[in-house]
């Protein structure tokens, strides 16, 4: 398990807000940003218009059993702000975790996957074995 540091801070919600590149879908939208701590940093909201105060309670454990379980499948060093959204409500955590892991994982996967840079000679810098 890596280390994660929770974001409490406006201005850096805000921060994740503008710049960052976000992934929506049906249940959460998810703003990302890479940082140089050396550690993930993790921001959850639940609004109003997720429902009552138990309903956004539960949301947010939801999105935070759900970010446990999917965080070695994350790129290294990213700030990450979850929002929830109504439909979460519906779910239990496995489901959202088993869709979290099939439609956004692969998605966030491939945006920060990292260059292939070429070597003299038309050679690939990625190790011996991995497809090129």
């Amino acid at each position: 398990m890596k280390q994660t540091i929770i974001l409490n801070q406006n201005r850096d919600f805000q921060i994740l807000y503008k710049r960052g590149i976000s992934f929506v879908t049906p249940f959460v939208v998810i703003y990302m940003r890479p940082n140089r701590f050396g550690v993930h940093r993790l921001g959850i909201t639940a609004g109003k218009r997720v429902g009552n105060a138990v309903q956004r309670n539960r949301a947010k454990r939801l999105i935070r059993q759900a970010y446990r379980e999917l965080e070695a499948e994350l790129p290294p060093y990213l700030d990450i702000v979850i929002v929830a959204r109504a439909r979460i409500c519906n779910l239990t955590s496995t489901r959202l975790v088993k869709y979290l892991r099939k439609e956004t994982i692969p998605q966030i996967q491939r945006h920060w996957e990292p260059p292939i840079r070429m070597r003299a000679g038309g050679k690939s810098s990625k190790p011996e074995g991995t497809p090129q």
